[in-house]
């Protein structure tokens, strides 16, 4: 399908969802892995040394991290390795690319036996290296879950119960993670610890407000600042159970993480080679090069999806109605990654479908009231909105219309948190497959 061209305003007012959908893809491209990996790489060891490359990783861009590497290391320089990624998010590879990097799928965002035997392996692959071997860590979001590896005494089912506790609950990316570094043996840099005395050299690419590698994918390679203590009193906050005698583990500070400022890390180099905010930088270079003024209002934004999106509507109203604090036309895009808290239902009530770009949707048509001439789209920049097929939503001033005419009361969809439902019903779901990336959410609306 030839992708349509904007090269002026009438081009946008001509097409406004196709022109928002390109912004979206133009995000993604930008943080392709084979485009921001090059120059981040280290040097391969010398070949009297007698070191080894390993690459090791896991996350959503994990298949097309391990592809660019290949890629772009010298073809005479030993390279092998193992990557985990997450189920049919592996790219399908150049013709003539060596295959050097084995990589292996998992679940996410609950982990999974295949999750545990990759972890099992990786941690495995880099016991007994020297100081003269190199390790080069490729880390994406999705990693925690696909780098399961459960604390001594926790069985996997109880990993997972934990884990889907904490989808549900509410907590942030940064609580949930600082519990599943606790609860690991390979996150929150124990992976760099199992890794001396090499020198470790790890890629990110963020999916976490703020850029924290310590909090993308739960940090396997990175010091980590969070305690046992912080851990616990984030299950006490949600009321997340865990097995007593792991609590008590907690509460006693015997699963402690390595810190900040320990030897183990001294050498070690983190880069992180694709950003949220590079991406809707690039989205905002494509819609002034379309003859739009672009506003990025950040990249860090948290919050319920549903409170989030209703603030932006109501940004969204007062540029359309009063020209303030924006002149319209223009298009306004944000970023981070935003939470949802799903609503207990009454017995037999069908379970909602949908994931947080869509909840951000559902929340924004309806704070929006049909406000004319305003168009928006949030997607997950991995192509997945939670669990479904869809990337995310599209929203247009006849969205409240159209499904009051179909019969469907917006409350009700939100109330159940069923926006697959609900825009599947409309055709407006966004449903772009796996992209290969993920720098988390990305969200614009257009104001003519």
């Amino acid at each position: 399908m030839t992708t349509p061209s904007f090269h002026s305003l009438s081009d946008v007012r001509a097409q406004p969802r196709q022109f928002l959908d390109h912004l979206f893809q133009v995000a993604v491209t930008r943080a392709l892995p084979l485009a921001n990996t090059a120059r981040f790489l280290p040097e391969p060891p010398t070949p009297g040394s007698g070191g080894r490359t390993l690459v090791i990783g896991a996350g959503k861009a994990g298949g097309a991290m391990a592809q660019a590497v290949e890629a772009l290391w010298p073809a005479d320089a030993p390279l092998e390795g193992l990557v985990v990624t997450r189920y049919h998010h592996v790219p399908p590879r150049s013709e003539g690319l060596p295959r050097r990097i084995e990589v292996v799928e998992a679940s996410h965002p609950v982990p999974d036996e295949a999750g545990q035997a990759a972890a099992g392996r990786i941690l495995a692959m880099v016991q007994g290296l020297s100081k003269n071997d190199l390790v080069l860590c490729l880390i994406s979001g999705g990693g925690s879950s696909l780098l399961a590896l459960p604390a001594e005494g926790l069985s996997l089912e109880e990993k997972q119960s934990i884990n889907k506790a904490l989808l549900a609950s509410g907590a942030n990316i940064s609580e949930m993670n600082c519990v599943r570094k606790h609860l690991s043996r390979i996150k929150g840099g124990r992976l760099a610890a199992a890794c001396a005395p090499a020198r470790v050299v790890t890629l990110t690419i963020s999916d976490v407000p703020g850029d924290d590698p310590s909090i993308i994918a739960s940090g396997p390679t990175v010091p980590d600042a969070s305690s046992c203590a912080e851990a616990v009193a984030i299950l006490q906050r949600y009321g997340i159970a865990v097995p007593g005698d792991i609590m008590s583990l907690l509460e006693q500070g015997a699963l402690e993480t390595p810190k900040p400022g320990d030897a183990l890390f001294d050498g070690h180099e983190v880069h992180l080679i694709a950003t949220p905010r590079q991406s809707l930088q690039a989205a905002a270079d494509a819609a002034r090069a379309a003859g739009l003024p672009a506003y990025i209002l950040s990249d860090e934004m948290e919050g319920e999806s549903r409170e989030v999106g209703k603030v932006h509507a109501a940004l969204a109203r007062a540029v359309a109605q009063t020209g303030e604090p924006f002149q319209k036309p223009c298009v306004i895009l944000s970023g981070g990654e935003t939470t949802v808290t799903i609503r207990k239902q009454p017995p037999g009530t069908p379970r909602g479908r949908g994931g947080r770009a869509g909840e951000f949707c559902m929340a924004l048509a309806m704070a929006l009231q049909g406000q004319p001439d305003v168009y928006a789209l949030a997607a997950d920049t991995d192509g997945i909105d939670g669990v479904e097929d869809n990337a995310g939503a599209f929203v247009a001033p006849d969205t409240l219309q159209r499904a009051l005419a179909a019969g469907m009361k917006l409350d009700q969809y939100l109330d159940r948190n069923d926006a697959y439902g609900y825009f599947d019903r409309l055709g407006d779901l966004v449903v772009s497959g796996p992209t290969y990336t993920n720098v988390n959410d990305f969200r614009a609306i257009l104001i003519l």
